[in-house]
């Protein structure tokens, strides 16, 4: 018989996480006798079991990168761990090799990260050591409408929990990435217009009435950041920053290793910084904002006189086949993001710039003429200009920063370390 969702949510953490918890107390112990050889064998277990817990999943050759013990250590306290329902071990590959990646044990639970764009919908299920179970994505109508996408999103993690053999009574919490500024202590829209459709709608309460669980709201860029931060390009990085380039222009803000939202939730909305006073009229309803200039929309709109309607998949598309307009059009907003991405360089002093979104799918073309108006902007010496790199984890960031997320939720929620 199926427990109750308070009673199998803590039955779930209790059993799973005791035995991670129970080696914090071995080492403890074995810390009275620090040269023994018991000693430096629950040493060395908890820092695999840190290491596993603190990066979601790693394969054994970079657990023995990250613990720095040898990949024999690392083999036989993995085989042993998974063993005693501690990790978990799936065969993946890396560069072309076959490799065990680890994670926690499955039984943790389960999570749901949700993304709208502007014309998409995107929805992953996984369990909280970050294994994605299923995953679906659908395109969107224009200036869709908060009510009716709610209820597709609730009945698409329905269908997909029962996918799982799994059902709502198991979900834990959900993450949901939204295109548009977000006032943090209610989840609603900071500004009326900026996504049509959904202003002022409570999309956490709606959402955890619906489903029962805990539901969680933030800015798309920022979950695509975070994303990022923790399982792609800016890796590794305390201080990066993640640029959206795409129908919008957004930015995610990672500072000394935590999420920067500023104090009402709004901070990093990049595009509408003014870089041309009495510009072009912005959606937000100001002039001259960046993403008037350079971004999808804008950029669509000057080619439409020679190519008529077109989607910015289609612009990436020609651009990439070496079509001359559509390659100058990309770097003119290149340019144009370059010069607002150095102002930011010049307050903030990141070590890495990450750009995604849909037009960073145009690699070089976009970068290039980024990077060289950083350049030619930022105030500090060569040695100390921040990488300018392609996100790695493409359309897929913000729905994996919203499972993140909801992650890091749970994790709070019991008591368990998370850093944004």
């Amino acid at each position: 018989m199926r427990q109750t969702a308070g009673e199998l949510t803590r039955a779930e953490f209790d059993d799973a996480q005791s035995a991670a918890a129970m080696y914090l107390v071995l080492v403890a112990e074995t810390r009275r006798t620090p040269g023994s050889q018991t000693s430096l064998r629950e040493a060395n277990r908890a820092r695999i079991v840190d290491a596993v817990k603190k990066h979601g999943g790693l394969t054994q050759v970079e657990l023995a990168g990250a613990t720095g013990l040898s990949a024999a250590t690392v083999s036989n306290i993995v085989k042993e761990l998974t063993g005693t329902g501690v990790l978990h071990t799936a065969p993946s590959t890396r560069s072309g090799r076959r490799a065990q990646y680890v994670t926690l044990a499955h039984a943790l639970g389960l999570v749901v990260g949700v993304h709208y764009s502007t014309r998409h919908l995107r929805v992953a299920l996984s369990d909280v050591a970050h294994t994605v179970l299923a995953e679906h994505h659908m395109p969107l109508a224009k200036d869709h409408r908060a009510d009716n996408e709610l209820d597709r999103a609730t009945l698409l993690i329905a269908d997909m929990l029962d996918s799982v053999d799994s059902g709502m009574s198991e979900l834990l919490a959900v993450g949901i990435a939204l295109p548009a500024p977000l006032k943090s202590a209610t989840g609603t829209t900071a500004r009326g217009g900026i996504l049509r459709g959904w202003d002022a709608v409570p999309v956490a309460d709606v959402m955890q009435r619906r489903l029962q669980c805990p539901v969680f709201v933030d800015n798309a860029s920022n979950l695509a950041a975070l994303a990022e931060a923790r399982l792609g390009a800016a890796r590794g990085k305390e201080n990066a920053v993640f640029l959206d380039i795409g129908d919008g222009i957004g930015s995610g803000l990672l500072l000394n290793g935590r999420l920067f939202r500023g104090h009402n939730g709004s901070a990093g909305e990049f595009g509408h910084i003014t870089i041309r006073e009495n510009g072009p009229l912005c959606r937000c309803g100001n002039r001259g904002c960046l993403e008037a200039i350079a971004g999808g929309p804008a950029i669509l709109e000057a080619l439409k006189p020679t190519y008529g309607p077109l989607k910015l998949g289609d612009l990436v598309i020609r651009a990439m086949a070496g079509d001359d307009a559509c390659i100058r059009a990309i770097a003119d907003a290149g340019k144009h993001i370059g010069v607002a991405a150095a102002n930011l360089c010049n307050l903030l002093d990141p070590e890495r710039i990450v750009v995604g979104g849909d037009l960073a799918r145009s690699g070089e073309l976009l970068l290039g003429p980024l990077r060289h108006a950083i350049e030619r902007s930022i105030i500090v010496d060569d040695e100390s200009i921040p990488d300018v790199v392609q996100g790695q984890l493409g359309n897929r960031a913000a729905v994996l920063g919203a499972l993140v997320y909801a992650i890091d939720q749970v994790n709070i929620a019991t008591d368990e370390p998370a850093r944004s």
